[in-house]
C-alpha cells in the first residue's frame, strides 16, 4: 500500500463529527484553534509524554504510533494498556462524555491497528474524559467495526476525490473551530433563497 493511501486515525473522528470539517482539515489543510482545540492540545501534550510504566497490574505505554496495512490506517494512540495478556487503547478527550459516536470510531480504529500489530484480538478500549476524570468503556463490537470500516471507506473516497461535502448546520457547529470558515447557516440561507 502506498503511504499516501493510509488514512489518519484522527480523520475518522473528524469525519463522523462533520464530513465538511474533515474535508477542510485533511483535503485543504484548513484548521483554526478555538478554546476547545487549545484545551485538547494541552491535554494531549501532557498525555503524549513518551514513556511506559505500571499502574498496579496494568502495563501502560504512552504516545504509541499505530499502523494497519490491512485497513490502511495510521496514527498515534494516547495510551495503550496491557493487562493479563489483553491489549486495549485509551483515547483522551478534554470534555465530559461525548454526545456522539465519533470518539468510539477513533478507539475502534486504534483497536484494529493493535490487533494487526500484536496478533491478538482487542475486545475493548476506553475513552478517558478529562473534565469528569471518568473512563467510558468502548466495546469493540461487530457493529462498531463495520461502522468504522464504512467510515474509513468514505474518508478514503473523500481524500482521493477531494470533493467538498456540503456544510450542514447542526448543533455540533457551536463548538467547531472552523465554524467561521464554512458558515453553514449562511450556506443554508443561500440554498433556501435559491429554491424560492
Amino acid at each position: 500500500m502506498n503511504e499516501l493511501d493510509y488514512v489518519p486515525i484522527a480523520a475518522l473522528n473528524q469525519y463522523s463529527y462533520c464530513p465538511h470539517r474533515c474535508w477542510r482539515m485533511f483535503c485543504i489543510g484548513d484548521f483554526t484553534d478555538n478554546q476547545y482545540t487549545i484545551e485538547g492540545t494541552s491535554l494531549h501534550d501532557r498525555v503524549h509524554t513518551v514513556g511506559d510504566g505500571h499502574r498496579e497490574e496494568v502495563w501502560q505505554v504512552r504516545a504509541v504510533w499505530l499502523k494497519s496495512d490491512r485497513d490502511g490506517l495510521i496514527g498515534k494512540a494516547d495510551l495503550i494498556e496491557a493487562n493479563d495478556g489483553h491489549w486495549y487503547p485509551v483515547e483522551y478527550k478534554r470534555s465530559h462524555r461525548g454526545e456522539f459516536d465519533n470518539d468510539e470510531l477513533q478507539v475502534c480504529a486504534q483497536a484494529l491497528c493493535l490487533e494487526e500489530m500484536t496478533g491478538q484480538p482487542v475486545a475493548q478500549g476506553y475513552i478517558y474524559y478529562a473534565q469528569s476524570h471518568q473512563r467510558q468503556l468502548v466495546e469493540i463490537s461487530a457493529a462498531l467495526r463495520q461502522a468504522t470500516i464504512a467510515t474509513l471507506h468514505l474518508i478514503r473516497t473523500l481524500l482521493h476525490t477531494g470533493t467538498m461535502p456540503p456544510a450542514v448546520y447542526t448543533p455540533r457547529c457551536k463548538g467547531c473551530s472552523l465554524f467561521q470558515s464554512c458558515m453553514p447557516q449562511a450556506v443554508e440561507k443561500v440554498r433556501k433563497y435559491q429554491e424560492s
